[in-house]
């Protein structure tokens, strides 16, 4: 079996972990700082209004503070080397810490749920004015700025707690659009308050479901996609001089690290060294060109 060295990794993937640090940080600080003085604004105009709608967006707005923080904590987890505990790195404190943003959501979500419905029950309605309509405003912008912001970093630098943190940014800057179209039809209506909180509710559970489905997917294990499988075959036929098979491919993703095992079968008959040091060739190319780290068993032809 051949293996390959993978102790550092190439210069790009060095930078690219060096700017999702940087990027982390950024929009950790920016979320902590706007978010919590919206907090502070919507909290205020929630009890003016007698809104329930309002008063658990502000919640929700706080709980966008405190999951930036958990970006904060997995990126800097995240960053540590390899040491004997952890063979394989700390990158999979980052899929820890989307899951823990999503346990959050689910949280907020469920008690938006109940506080919605016990205001139908009780027909309670809202009492809406000029600077909840001027706060909303504010918050729809600002949230949905940070969003745009997250999910493009995320994309950038392959973060799934920076997409994670995006995409409850988005939640909330839709779930502020929704209490703005809401405020402006309470007045026809005594339900309106109510059913946007349950509106509201269904958007922050549906966000957690995808959240949690992505960042748990490579924690328990994933099949290696289409995309991966033909840009592996084209690298080992780029290298390799003899006929083969690829099969019993297996991919363990740990954040920015990823480790790739897989079966050579040589076509035609071949020495035992040739074959060993065209897998070694196949393992330095995939580390070059993908950064993964992979395990070969070479097999005889039949």
């Amino acid at each position: 079996m051949a293996e390959i060295n993978a102790d550092k990794k190439p210069k790009k993937y060095q930078e690219l972990d060096n700017l999702k640090s940087k990027l982390s940080y950024i929009e950790g600080w920016l979320s902590i700082i706007i978010n919590t003085i919206l907090f502070g604004l919507k909290y205020w105009v929630g009890m003016i209004s007698g809104s329930v709608a309002v008063m658990a967006d502000a919640w929700h707005t706080l709980s966008d503070s405190l999951t930036s923080v958990l970006v904060l904590v997995g990126a800097k987890i995240s960053q540590k080397a390899a040491d004997e505990e952890h063979p394989f790195g700390h990158g999979r404190a980052e899929l820890i810490a989307s899951i823990i943003i999503g346990v959050f959501l689910a949280i907020v979500g469920f008690n938006f749920l109940v506080e919605a419905i016990e205001k139908l029950r009780t027909r309670g309605s809202a009492n809406y004015n000029w600077i909840v309509v001027l706060v909303f405003v504010v918050s729809t912008l600002a949230k949905e700025g940070i969003a745009q912001f997250s999910i493009r970093a995320g994309k950038k630098t392959d973060s799934k707690a920076l997409i994670a943190d995006g995409w409850h940014h988005r939640s909330d800057a839709i779930a502020s659009a929704v209490i703005l179209a809401g405020i402006f039809l309470g007045k026809y209506f005594w339900w309106v308050d109510g059913v946007l909180g349950i509106l509201i509710a269904f958007l922050i559970l549906y966000t957690t479901f995808e959240i949690m489905k992505q960042s748990i997917n490579p924690l328990i294990g994933e099949k290696p996609d289409e995309q991966l499988i033909e840009k592996l075959d084209t690298i080992v036929k780029n290298t390799l001089d003899h006929k083969f098979d690829l099969h019993h491919i297996h991919i363990h993703r740990y954040g920015s690290s990823t480790e790739l095992t897989f079966h050579i079968q040589y076509l035609t008959p071949i020495s035992f060294k040739d074959a060993h040091e065209g897998a070694t060739k196949v393992e330095t190319r995939l580390k070059q060109d993908m950064n993964i780290d992979a395990t070969i068993h070479i097999e005889p032809a039949d």
